[in-house]
């Protein structure tokens, strides 16, 4: 019995030495593997952020090489960029503006339908034809065209609206077919086609409101000249002096014109209008749009110069 007791002893120490230098063994092993893999993975981190740092590398030249080679020296110029900047920042705010005036004016969408339906016959809304911003350029290519290329340009656009058409939308302020027989004719004081809520809605300007969906489209912005309707341009385009002028920038909601001379009621106050245009158009800065607002609305509460 002794004897076996102590081979049992012996083999059970055995066993346990065994098992205790392959367990060293196997952790061993475990951290050799640990170490390698994270070698591994330490290595293909900076392979990573070599090929990430020269992927970026690659792309920088090649921009930079774009604008050595492709951008003309004329859009370097401090002026032109001055210009696109300008005109970035400016359709910014008119975005902004629009976005911000249609959520104000949410109470004015939903009840001023059902108003105007009661007031008067006819659609709530208004649409009409008026030019947009001319964005044609002359260059010395267009002086040294052929005439058959002449000829096929003729063809192809007989009518020149000095600017682009879009439809401008308005809350309708005047009779249903207010203009089915006369034809188009400028508001005038008293105008007997205006209907009682209109009165009230020119007055406040309220009837522009559907404007900002035009701004939206890019087709007018905040503050310039208002636009015109096709016929009245080609007549005043040869009746007043630099009138297209005025169609070199997007047409606004309210402009320096607006808020100095009102509504257009004859040529003369055309006349005057295209002055205060061109010199917004020469002057233009964000200030002076900002100015030009708080006067509109200073127009807006006292209704000055509304029709």
């Amino acid at each position: 019995m002794k004897n076996l007791q102590g081979k049992s002893t012996i083999h059970s120490d055995s066993v346990a030495v065994v098992s205790s230098q392959t367990l060293r063994r196997g952790i061993a092993v475990g951290s050799e593997l640990t170490g390698n893999g994270r070698r591994a993975g330490y290595s293909e981190s900076i392979n990573f952020k070599f090929l990430l740092g020269e992927v970026l590398g690659a792309f920088f030249i090649l921009l930079t090489s774009t604008y050595i080679l492709a951008v003309p020296g004329a859009l370097s110029s401090s002026g032109t960029l001055k210009g696109i900047m300008s005109r970035a920042i400016k359709r910014t705010i008119d975005i902004i503006s629009a976005l911000v005036g249609l959520v104000l004016t949410l109470p004015v969408w939903i009840l001023l339908p059902i108003i105007i339906k009661f007031d008067s016959p006819g659609s709530v809304f208004y649409s009409q034809v008026r030019v947009g911003v001319n964005r044609r350029k002359k260059s010395r290519r267009y002086h040294q065209r052929t005439d058959s290329t002449e000829r096929r340009d003729r063809e192809r656009r007989r009518v020149d609206n000095h600017g682009r058409l879009f439809k401008m939308y308005k809350f309708r302020t005047m009779v249903q077919d207010a203009e089915k027989k006369s034809g188009p004719v400028w508001a005038t004081k008293n105008d007997t086609r205006i209907t009682r809520l209109g009165s009230f809605l020119r007055k406040t300007r309220i009837d522009e409101i559907p404007q900002f969906i035009n701004i939206l489209r890019g087709e007018m912005s905040l503050v310039g000249p208002r636009p015109e309707r096709p016929s009245f341009v080609s007549d005043l385009s040869e009746k007043v002096e630099n009138y297209t002028d005025r169609l070199e920038v997007r047409p606004g909601l309210t402009g320096l014109a607006q808020v100095e001379n009102g509504y257009d009621s004859s040529v003369a106050s055309v006349v005057d209008k295209v002055g205060f245009d061109l010199e917004y158009i020469q002057n233009w800065s964000l200030y002076r749009d900002i100015k030009i607002i708080l006067k509109t609305v200073v127009v807006v509460i006292t209704g000055r110069g509304a029709c």
